[in-house]
């Protein structure tokens, strides 16, 4: 079944809920208004799309899935500096962390 969702107010709407609830799908979602609950996953997957998913068409599924595995694995995590990390990457950040 291809659900589309055009709607901002899908994601609380009853309908959506009992569609999730059918699937056993757990929704998590904050309360009404709060723009900032997704805010890191969207920025991550606008980033993915912006840098890699809209550069070209994908031959296949298997060839897509390959090619966002080794970008979030050699160059999102490994080489992109990231603002909210003090311009480290994300494996930087974990390190510092850990010592």
């Amino acid at each position: 079944m291809l659900l589309r969702l055009v709607e901002p107010g899908q994601y609380t709407s009853r309908e959506f809920a009992l569609l999730a609830s059918e699937f056993d799908v757990r929704l998590s979602v904050g309360r009404t208004g709060q723009c900032w609950d997704n805010a890191l996953a969207e920025s991550f997957f606008a980033t993915l799309k912006n840098e890699l998913a809209d550069a070209w068409p994908w031959p296949s599924r298997a060839a897509a899935r390959t090619a966002i595995f080794e970008w979030i694995e050699s160059w999102y995590n490994l080489q992109r500096l990231h603002s909210s990390l003090g311009y480290r990457t994300p494996a930087d950040y974990e390190t510092a962390l850990a010592a």
